[in-house]
This record gives structure tokens, C-alpha cells and sequence, in this order.
């Protein structure tokens, strides 16, 4: 099994040269689908908690507190796996990685849908986490090796978007779930579990690793594709002999630029997972809103946001890279968004302003996630992923959910409200930075063309 997971040899069967072209198009189709269908399965599981948070609320006399713990062992144990899963999938065949990922995922789902132990749900949601942390940084893997840097922003927004996709599946599911099986919050998690077993069985069919396993040329000798690092040198290779601890530390820890992408993005995510995790109970309590309307309310902000996040990508595209500037017209965007979702009483506004802050929150988002991978070689994608994803969902995720928890149940909706300021001003700052140095990446860039 574990030579299984382990990343394949190119194959010797190489493809015609007059067929390069064509098959790279099918096969780039192929592995955008599993890695889109994979994540959507990712996420069916990952917000089948946080969808029913109210009736589990009901059902098992939790607080805002108990949830706001258990989903604060989803952040913790998901940050943790994603530094370590992340840096192992750059030694891995992504594709497989990804299908195994969330066939732990849904097996453990099984058993979170089969308790009402807040400490057992605490310790599954945790294990849970860890094999979610196999999912982005195998997608994001797989995209770094398909695609040059042209048309890559308007890639890496269509995957991203497939977890918004995911989040309003996961509410159909457990709508349809409880519609069919009489409102059981067992059958609830079951569904989403065996629909992620058929995810599975898509990702091996339609995905591949690299093009190199099927008989094509690598992505940079296809399109020229090259990655300038933050010291001006040029990378094209996509594996090394480096061990995982040596390439995390010369290329990740050694890095600013992923530092300040990386900070960039947890100041976002405690913004995006503020909103998302507490769309239910905030609107219920502090807005008056129905409970079961507010539930659909989840899977709607999530949706809205896909045409948005993709047509973004495919500007920061043609802005030749500038996704720093992009980001940050976002983020004073999502500013004014929030201050209305926070003051305003007028349910239709506040829906509105829900829908348009879905874009400029995940916009960003997509933009650096894409960005700590395109200033590392592309052997080092994965413990890039990983590292961010480690400061995201433990600091990001964890303040969002379990602090703002806490701080909810003590002082009220108004404490949540300026940590979310907070953090929202903190990725201004990083972005400004990480603007600026991409500007110099790009000059450089352009000095070593003209050389």
C-alpha cells in the first residue's frame, strides 16, 4: 500500500509528437475534473458538522461553546496535517494521495454521524482533519505540474471554486438526507459519506500525477514554463533529490515571500471561517433570521462566490500576475461588506452583502494560495501548501471558531465583529508587502528575459 501511494516512474511508452498536443488538452481536462470533484467530496465532508450545528445544538443540549470547541479540533488537527501531509505528497503520487485523503475522510465521517460524545466527536473531528489535509496540496500539486503560469490563475480559481461548489452540495445533501430518512442526523453524515465513496472512485479514473506518467513532456518543456524565486534565480524542475526537511527549509522557511503570503492568508481565512462557521447562529440570534433559512444560508454564500472568485483569477491573469493588487481591491471591498453584514437589521441587504462578500473573501484567498506556490520550485509546491495551511487553520481557523466561541457566549456578536476588523486590516498590511515584491519579482524576471 504504501509503495502504492508512493510517486510512480515516468513511463516509457511516450506519446507522438504530433499527439502532445492534443493529449496534454484531454488529459489537463481530466485532472481538472478529479482535482474539482475530488475537493468538492473534500468539502461535502469537512461542513456536514458545521451545516448542523443547530440541530445538534437541539438534539444534544451543545452551547455555541461545545460546537465552537469541536470545530476547533477540526483547525488544529487540519493545520497540523497539512504542514506534514502537505511536505509528503511532494515525494507522492498526488492523484492517489488525493483519492486516499478522502477515503479516510468519509470512513471517519461514518463514526462522527454514529455518536453523541462531544469528546468523541472532538477526537474523530480531529482525526478527520488530519486526512483532510491530503486534499489541497495534492490538488495544488497537480495544477502546479499541468499548467504554465498563463493560464494558471484562471485554473487554480475554477479548483478553488469547487470547494464553494462543495459547501452548497453539502447542504443539498443534507437536505435531501434528512428530507429521506425522516430528519436522522446519523443518516445525515452516512449520505455524505457514501456519496465521497464514489468521489473516489472518479479521482483515479480521471486524474494523473504528472504529465511525465503518461507519456508526456513535463509542463516547463511544453510551455517554457520557468518559477522566479525571491532570490532572482530560475527554477523549471519539478522533483529533486533534496529531502523533505532540506526543501523546507531552504525554500520555505528561508523564503519572506511565503511568510508574508502566508500571513496574508491567515488574517483571511479567520475572516472567511468568522463568517462561515457562525452564519447560522449569528443570523438566528443577533438578525431574527428563520433557522432553517440561515442553514441554506452556508451553502448560498459559498456558491454565489464561484463565478466571482473565477473571473477574478482570469483577471489577475491578464494583469499579467499582479495578484497581490487584485487582492488587495478585494479585501477593501470585503471591508465595506462587512461593516454592513455587522450594522444593518434588513434581511435583504444582509443577504446581498453575504453573496458579493463570498467573492471578495475567497477572490484573495484562491489569489495567495496560488501565490506561495508560484514563488517555490515546483518539488517544493506541497510543503509550500502545507506550510501556509498550517498557520491558516491553526492561528486562522482555531481564533475564528473556538475564541470567537467563547468570546460570543461572554460579551456577544459585537467581540466577534473586531476580531474580524482585526484580521481584515493585518492582510491589507501583508498584502501591500507581498504587492511590492511581486513588482520586483516581475522586473527581475523581465531583466533575465532581455539577458
Amino acid at each position: 500500500m504504501f509503495n502504492w501511494i508512493l510517486q510512480q516512474p515516468n513511463s516509457k511508452k511516450l506519446v507522438a509528437k504530433d499527439k502532445i498536443a492534443s493529449t496534454y488538452k484531454w488529459r489537463q481536462l481530466g485532472v481538472l475534473l478529479a482535482t474539482c470533484i475530488g475537493y468538492i467530496g473534500y468539502y461535502i465532508i469537512r461542513l456536514v458538522f458545521t451545516t448542523e450545528q443547530t440541530d445538534i445544538m437541539k438534539a444534544y443540549n451543545f452551547t455555541t461553546a461545545d460546537i465552537g470547541l469541536v470545530l476547533s479540533c477540526f483547525g488544529i488537527g487540519y493545520g497540523i496535517a497539512k504542514l506534514f501531509m502537505g511536505a509528503l505528497v511532494d515525494k507522492c503520487d498526488s492523484n492517489r494521495y488525493l483519492m486516499l485523503g478522502l477515503l479516510l475522510s468519509a470512513i471517519l465521517n461514518i463514526f462522527l454521524g454514529s455518536t453523541k460524545s462531544i469528546y468523541v466527536m472532538m477526537l474523530l473531528m480531529f482525526l478527520i482533519a488530519v486526512t483532510q489535509g491530503m486534499g489541497a496540496a495534492a490538488c495544488q500539486r497537480m495544477i502546479q505540474l499541468w499548467w504554465g503560469k498563463r493560464l494558471r490563475g484562471t485554473i487554480f480559481s475554477i479548483w478553488s471554486s469547487a470547494h464553494n461548489a462543495g459547501s452548497f452540495i453539502c447542504v443539498a445533501v443534507v437536505q435531501l438526507a434528512t428530507f429521506m430518512f425522516a430528519g436522522s442526523l446519523s443518516a445525515v453524515f452516512y449520505t455524505a459519506s457514501v456519496i465521497s465513496f464514489i468521489i473516489c472512485i472518479l479521482i483515479l479514473v480521471l486524474g494523473a500525477d504528472r504529465p511525465q506518467v503518461v507519456g508526456l513532456p513535463d509542463i516547463s518543456t511544453y510551455t517554457g514554463d520557468k518559477v522566479i524565486l525571491d532570490d532572482g534565480k530560475v527554477s523549471t524542475s519539478d522533483s529533486t533529490d533534496l529531502s523533505v526537511w532540506q526543501i523546507f527549509v531552504k525554500y520555505i522557511l528561508k523564503n519572506k515571500l511565503v511568510w508574508a503570503v502566508t500571513l496574508t492568508s491567515m488574517s483571511l481565512y479567520l475572516v472567511r471561517y468568522g463568517i462561515q462557521s457562525w452564519i447560522p447562529s449569528y443570523l438566528v440570534q443577533n438578525k431574527g433570521f428563520d433557522p432553517n433559512f440561515a442553514k441554506w444560508l452556508i451553502g448560498i454564500f459559498e456558491l454565489a462566490s464561484v463565478p466571482g472568485v473565477i473571473i477574478i483569477g482570469a483577471i489577475s491573469d491578464a494583469l499579467k500576475g499582479r495578484r497581490g493588487l487584485v487582492s488587495i481591491a478585494c479585501v477593501i471591498g470585503m471591508l465595506i461588506c462587512l461593516t454592513i453584514y455587522f450594522f444593518s437589521n434588513n434581511h435583504a441587504l444582509i443577504v446581498t452583502v453575504l453573496l458579493i462578500m463570498g467573492n471578495l473573501i475567497y477572490a484573495p484567498l484562491t489569489l495567495v494560495g496560488l501565490m506561495v506556490n508560484e514563488v517555490v520550485p515546483k518539488f517544493a509546491v506541497g510543503s509550500s501548501t502545507g506550510f501556509m495551511g498550517f498557520f491558516q487553520y491553526i492561528f486562522g481557523e482555531t481564533i475564528a471558531t473556538a475564541l470567537i466561541g467563547i468570546l460570543v457566549a461572554k460579551f456577544g456578536w459585537i467581540a466577534s465583529n473586531t476580531v474580524l476588523y482585526v484580521a481584515s486590516f493585518f492582510a491589507i498590511i501583508f498584502l501591500i508587502y507581498t504587492a511590492m515584491s511581486e513588482n520586483k519579482m516581475r522586473k527581475e524576471a523581465q531583466a533575465n528575459k532581455a539577458n
